[in-house]
């Protein structure tokens, strides 16, 4: 198996932590390297892999290569610009049918959480038999332990796949719910959340590209014939539409598509709401990394190394501090720094991004 992460986001949501230099796959977030580097090291403990490539985006990628140990620059795959997950996916089946035109390929995401390697190995190994032997495609979904609205989700069908455990013949994704429907979801019993951890063999992710994403495919001939004979793909590579795998692909072969059911430990660490759950609290639910104090609040998250930051009487609340910047926000409102990012982006403050 051949493994390819997918690391060229922006990591808004932790905004003024992450910026376009440095965003969330490269920062210690949850601990004392970054998540991308908890990645990399995740899949090389696995017996089955044989090489792992990280896909990403020309401003990151030397960084990438001078932070992240483990992986040679032949390795970094550049897209010039992000065009979501199916035309980087595809990219990097190109690069990947180079070596074996029928190898399986694992995609997964730069900046998960995931804690319970056996468990990890277990639903991987499972994947990759399923993609190599059945010509088909495969994601994992993890066991929802509550109704989140932050996560996408996948639905299955009730009946087991045969000679497989815990693996499901893939009905549908949703979108992130609202919290009464992804109550249902839950109490429905066939949902599971959507890891964005995807297998396919590469022959076979490039003949479905032809039949249901012919306009992509056609682009990845072109940027083919341009890398063997080492060119410029940029031109082509803009007129590509944006289209992610999960509508483009998963769901228009369901009939032929599988979930894995898995139970590790996992999260997508998508908002500073995420590291809230993840981190060691006190008593009264408050974490501090670096330098402050919370006086009589709870469940309030601060950041800050460089400067001391103090929250008195508050409850709920965030606030990350850095050189040239410092948020506060009630953490109902978590997910909307990626608005704020965008506002700040309009009033020509090029220089906080």
């Amino acid at each position: 198996m051949y493994c390819v992460i997918m690391a060229g986001g922006s990591g808004t949501r932790f905004w003024p932590l992450s910026r376009r230099a440095r965003p969330k796959q490269l920062l210690d977030i949850v601990g004392e390297k970054s998540m991308l580097q908890l990645t990399v090291d995740r899949l090389k403990r696995l017996k089955i892999v044989e090489d792992i490539f990280i896909v990403t985006g020309t401003e990151l990628a030397e960084p990438i290569l001078k932070s992240i140990n483990g992986i040679s620059a032949e390795n970094i795959i550049i897209e010039p610009s992000g065009k979501n997950t199916a035309p980087c996916i595809g990219l990097a089946a190109l690069r990947i049918g180079e070596f074996k035109e029928d190898a399986v390929m694992g995609v997964f995401p730069a900046d998960h959480l995931i804690v319970g390697h056996q468990k990890f190995v277990r639903a991987i190994n499972t994947s990759n038999r399923l993609a190599k032997k059945n010509q088909t495609v495969v994601t994992v979904g993890i066991t929802p332990t509550f109704p989140s609205t932050a996560y996408g989700y996948i639905q299955h069908t009730k009946e087991g796949a045969a000679h497989y455990l815990d693996t499901y013949h893939l009905k549908a994704f949703a979108e992130k719910p609202h919290l009464r429907l992804a109550e249902r979801f839950i109490e429905s019993g066939d949902f599971l959340w959507n890891s964005g951890i995807f297998f396919w063999r590469v022959d076979v992710l490039m003949d479905l590209m032809k039949t249901h994403l012919p306009d992509l495919h056609s682009h990845l001939q072109q940027i083919k014939s341009l890398l063997n004979h080492k060119k410029d793909i940029t031109a082509i590579w803009e007129g590509i539409v944006p289209q992610s795998i999960d509508y483009g692909i998963m769901e228009k072969v369901a009939s032929n598509a599988y979930v894995v059911r898995a139970d590790f430990d996992w999260n997508d660490v998508g908002s500073w709401n995420a590291v809230c759950d993840i981190l060691q609290k006190n008593k009264k639910g408050n974490v501090v990394r670096g330098n402050g104090l919370v006086l009589n609040g709870k469940e309030n998250y601060i950041h800050s190394y460089d400067h001391f930051t103090a929250v008195l009487g508050l409850d709920n609340i965030v606030v990350v501090h850095t050189e040239d910047a410092t948020l506060v926000v009630h953490k109902d409102q978590a997910e909307e720094v990626k608005s704020l990012v965008e506002r700040i982006g309009k009033s020509n403050r090029e220089d906080l991004l």
